[in-house]
């Protein structure tokens, strides 16, 4: 594993890990957890955008336990204190005062002496919050919900929050009276636990944030991991001096029909916006002159179209013609499932030596198996049950010969022998013509790089995931359209990451 991904481990890989890091140190602690701290207020202050500004007299309301997690909480709340002096926190303690952890006690007096008369120990909840923080429980839960906690986390389910996050794990993770975040932030270790299948309505978005505990880590066996934001560092740098366009890969795209014009020119800008030296797009012959007044910087050829108004198989002579540079192929957005298009679209497959991108409707078996070159794949959960012939994901990668990208809440990048998350993106991006930019973007770094790998896929999925949540922070996540991604693809690049 390379440094852009860090391992995602289970509970006894993360104390052990942690055992080896700190070894029994507790100034050592000490500092992970006020890194830990500041980490969790800077991914709240920033989250809390999508739902509008955060008030200069926010009530912030912690629910603390009497470990590292607690700690942790506190010192999340004392940093928003550092920023907006005028905020009120109240803390839910679970357990009695001589139940806390020393640095737990240390991280509660920071607490008070930086916020003084605006902080308070609370035996309940009352009125509305602006942040609920819950910090009660790490990965050292063992379920079920008893006694006070139950109680306690019962009742934060029915305080009014508007923005509620997690620290490291949601407490009674699963459990019905359990903690439901809209966000939960794994601190240094991203824990396989809040990754299960059925969790989302406790953990919400997932989002790693790298402590450093990484640093010196061997990857060697590692095979499940979470992208970091150093997967984007070369996009992050400045180009050399001397550059032509020739350096930065010519894709081939065949998309588009007329029945579903739209989502060969979201594709093709994605690609432009996306680094690709060249676009050369094969499109039903009707659309060039409208697509080549709204994108002129792609060459737009016209292909012949069926009685339908699909593509053709009589036009792959175009391909000889203008394709002989190409060093990658997007292929199916907005094609359609006519059979001639189908056929046309595994022809050409079948035929290239050039890494392949299949997306949409040409995410079909009879596509997906045929020749030999790499591909990479872009299924939605459907569109995955589809093709997967009830393979395990890198099964289907090391038979197929490709890069699989599951697109959902969770967005997972596999080949034959490794699986990374993409700890960005949200439910902004629920909307048609996501995957179309993402295939895109996917088939321009593809096509800049010369091959289909885990980074390079990895590189534009984890873009767009961060271009998605940039937009969200902006204009929140209802009143935007689809396009208005590209527009943040830029900003991405340039502001700091779920706290990397």
């Amino acid at each position: 594993m390379d440094l852009f991904a860090h391992p995602i481990l289970d509970s006894e890989q993360a104390k052990e890990l942690e055992k080896r890091l700190f070894a029994g140190d507790e100034e050592k602690e000490w500092q992970a957890m006020a890194g830990a701290g500041a980490a969790i207020a800077r991914a709240a202050l920033r989250d809390f955008n999508e739902v509008g500004q955060f008030p200069g007299q926010a009530r912030i309301g912690v629910l603390a336990g009497k470990g590292h997690n607690g700690g942790d909480a506190l010192l999340a709340a004392h940093h928003i204190l550092g920023c907006h002096p005028k905020c009120v926190v109240e803390v839910l303690f679970v357990g009695t005062a001589a139940q806390r952890k020393p640095l737990c006690m240390r991280a509660w007096r920071a607490l008070l002496s930086t916020g003084g008369a605006s902080v308070s120990e609370v035996r309940e909840f009352a009125g509305a919050y602006d942040l609920l923080i819950d910090g009660v429980f790490g990965f050292g839960y063992k379920p079920r919900l008893e006694g006070r906690a139950l109680d306690v986390l019962e009742a934060a389910g029915r305080v009014r929050a508007r923005l509620r996050v997690a620290v490291d794990l949601p407490s009674g993770l699963g459990e019905g009276a359990g903690f439901r975040a809209d966000f939960t932030y794994a601190t240094g270790i991203l824990k396989a636990a809040n990754l299960g299948p059925g969790l989302l309505p406790w953990t919400g978005r997932v989002r790693y944030l790298d402590l450093g505990f990484f640093e010196e880590w061997s990857a060697s066996g590692v095979s499940t991991a979470v992208f970091t934001s150093r997967l984007l560092e070369s996009l992050r740098k400045l180009r050399p001096a001397f550059s032509d366009k020739r350096d930065y890969g010519h894709l081939l795209v065949l998309a588009g029909s007329l029945a579903y014009p739209g989502a060969a020119l979201m594709a093709v800008r994605a690609a432009l916006t996306a680094g690709a030296g060249l676009v050369t797009a094969f499109v039903p012959e009707p659309l060039v002159a409208a697509f080549a007044a709204a994108v002129p910087e792609a060459i737009w050829i016209g292909w012949p179209v069926t009685h339908e108004g699909g593509l053709a198989l009589e036009g792959n002579h175009l391909v000889r013609q203008h394709g002989g540079s190409g060093t990658a192929w997007l292929i199916g957005p907005g094609i359609g499932r006519e059979r001639e298009a189908l056929a046309l679209a595994a022809e050409l497959v079948g035929n290239t030596a050039l890494p392949v991108v299949l997306d949409a409707d040409a995410l079909q078996h009879e596509i997906v198996s045929v020749g030999h070159t790499t591909k990479v794949v872009t299924p939605h959960a459907g569109e995955w049950e589809r093709i997967s012939a009830k393979q395990t994901p890198r099964a289907f990668c090391a038979w197929h010969k490709a890069v699989l990208v599951q697109k959902g809440p969770h967005t997972w990048v596999h080949d034959a022998f490794r699986s990374c998350l993409s700890p960005a993106g949200g439910p902004v991006l629920a909307r048609g013509g996501s995957g179309d930019i993402l295939a895109g973007m996917v088939a321009a770094r593809v096509a800049v790089q010369g091959e289909a790998t885990i980074s390079s896929v990895g590189e534009a999925v984890l873009w767009h995931g961060l271009a998605a949540d940039a937009l969200a922070r902006a204009r929140g996540p209802h009143a935007v359209r689809t396009t208005d991604l590209l527009e943040w693809l830029p900003r991405a690049l340039r502001e700091e990451t779920h706290g990397e």
